[in-house]
């Protein structure tokens, strides 16, 4: 197994990590390990985008044709002023 050095941990992290590998009866280098190959091993996310995820949702209930209404000119800004 490859070493690797991990530097300017802030201190409180380091100690955080510390009683974290005391509590499970590890070294830090162990639980710092463990922490990672959780991490790498998790499910990664999608790549979706939220709309595509909404419209795969809702795909099984059919589409829906909306007409937009007509646009109009921008009306002007309340003056506030007089």
């Amino acid at each position: 197994m490859g070493t690797f050095e991990i530097r300017d941990l802030d201190p409180r992290l380091k100690a955080r990590l510390n009683i974290r590998a005391t509590r499970n009866g590890r070294s830090m280098e162990d639980e710092a390990a463990d922490i990672i190959r959780q991490a790498l091993s998790a499910e990664p996310a999608s790549g979706q985008t939220l709309v595509e995820v909404a419209r795969a949702a809702v795909q099984s209930f059919g589409g829906v044709d909306l007409e937009l209404p007509q646009r109009g000119p921008i009306r002007e800004p309340p003056d506030f002023g007089s």
